[in-house]
């Protein structure tokens, strides 16, 4: 079977979670022995993973352009992958025309409304309640789910907030985390480790929240207790604000971007985390995870990543609270060691990949041969392509028309 992936960005994965997600996804598929075309708008990236060396074909293509629509009907693919509901709303449209019996599958990546929801939230110094999820871009998101044959949620959280809350039917939803294939154990034991870590694309919003918090509330009170231990801030794409944190009289040092994670995570003895708001799977603790580091974060951050497992470090929302967690993880070899093994069952209970692998291409593979009567059960799905995707359709022939 032919897979064609359209997407905004090239695959960067060690720039991002989102990135490492997406390789995970193409690997999967080729394993499956599908042949796989990965179509981006974005111009080229040094940072770019070299999806040819894989057998992947790749192509750059343009929205609002017709071109796309020879391009797509020659290829005449059976399944198409959306990365992100934005690329759903632009090229949406043009697979159903010319691709009508491709099956359509949205990856979320996150939930877009969720993580703006908690951000607005945050940013009126207020708890966050559901009801802030009806948004434009919740809208907008949920409509993009309702059109799409399937859509692939990495965090349990979110599924049962589709479920739960938005209502959508379950035969539209699929549960695909993060996919891990095997573990090694052999970890740089705790004495032979120093110092603290952060880690997280500086683009990502929630990130760079993190890195303020750590600077302004949380590293001071570390730093007073443990005055010889050093903050380490890795991340792809740092600004000049980000830059400008930098204090090595204080221990608070800027890196940028990290060669690899297991490089930057292996020789750490903690990894520090603050997250205030975001959605989805957190990748970094994956990495700190596999790389034997535990770590201190928040609710949010360990967010749909555990489920009733103990946590591989601290989960604290208090400022305080957190600093006071992170010192007593750093000096406390047994309560180390501890939190290093939890990381180990909880990585083998639930990322997994041999126990997600054939129920997903199983599932992708009766969508497409039960299509006709899979896309009947979902009206609301058909009524949403057909008012909205006309909308659309007819702007962006306008756009290609005027840009002509």
């Amino acid at each position: 079977m032919q897979v064609l992936v359209i997407s905004n960005v090239w695959v960067e994965p060690n720039s991002s979670a989102a990135g490492e997600r997406m390789l995970q996804i193409l690997t999967l598929f080729l394993a499956n022995g599908y042949r796989i075309t990965y179509a981006s708008t974005a111009s080229e990236s040094e940072y770019a993973y070299n999806l040819e060396s894989l057998g992947i074909t790749i192509v750059t293509v343009a929205i609002n352009d017709d071109g796309f629509d020879r391009f797509v009907k020659a290829l005449s693919p059976q399944i198409v992958l959306f990365d992100r509901f934005m690329v759903e709303e632009q090229f949406g449209w043009r697979i159903s025309e010319f691709c009508p019996k491709a099956i359509r599958i949205l990856d979320t990546e996150d939930l877009h409304c969720l993580r703006k929801a908690r951000h607005q939230a945050l940013k009126e110094k207020r708890a966050f309640n559901v009801d802030d999820l009806i948004s434009d871009v919740a809208k907008r998101e949920i409509a993009s789910i309702y059109r799409s044959d399937l859509t692939l949620i990495i965090s349990s959280y979110e599924m049962e907030l589709l479920s739960n809350f938005f209502k959508i039917p379950d035969t539209l939803l699929y549960y695909l985390p993060f996919l891990i294939d095997s573990m090694d154990t052999n970890f740089i034991p705790f004495k032979e480790r120093r110092h603290f870590v952060s880690i997280g694309n500086f683009l990502h919003p929630p990130n760079w929240d993190a890195v303020c918090i750590l600077k302004e509330k949380i590293w001071p009170l570390i730093r007073k207790e443990l005055p010889e231990a050093q903050l380490y801030i890795y991340g792809a794409y740092p600004s000049p604000k980000v830059w400008q944190l930098h204090a090595e009289k204080d221990g608070f040092i800027i890196k940028g971007r990290a060669h690899t994670a297991s490089g930057v995570l292996k020789n750490a003895r903690v990894l520090l985390a603050p997250l205030r708001f975001g959605a989805g799977l957190k990748g970094k603790f994956i990495d700190s995870m596999l790389y034997g580091t535990p770590s201190v974060t928040t609710t949010i951050g360990a967010e749909a990543m555990h489920d009733s497992l103990p946590w591989s470090g601290c989960i604290e929302d208090d400022f305080f609270a957190f600093a006071k967690a992170a010192i007593h993880l750093y000096q406390d070899e047994k309560h180390w060691t501890i939190s290093q093994k939890n990381g180990e069952v909880i990585i083998r209970t639930h990322f997994q990949k041999s126990n997600f692998t054939q129920p997903f291409i199983t599932t992708i593979e009766d969508c497409y041969r039960n299509l006709k009567e899979h896309r009947l059960s979902n009206f609301t799905g058909q009524l949403l392509q057909h008012h909205t995707m006309q909308s659309t359709k007819y702007m962006s022939r306008w756009i290609a028309l005027k840009n002509k």
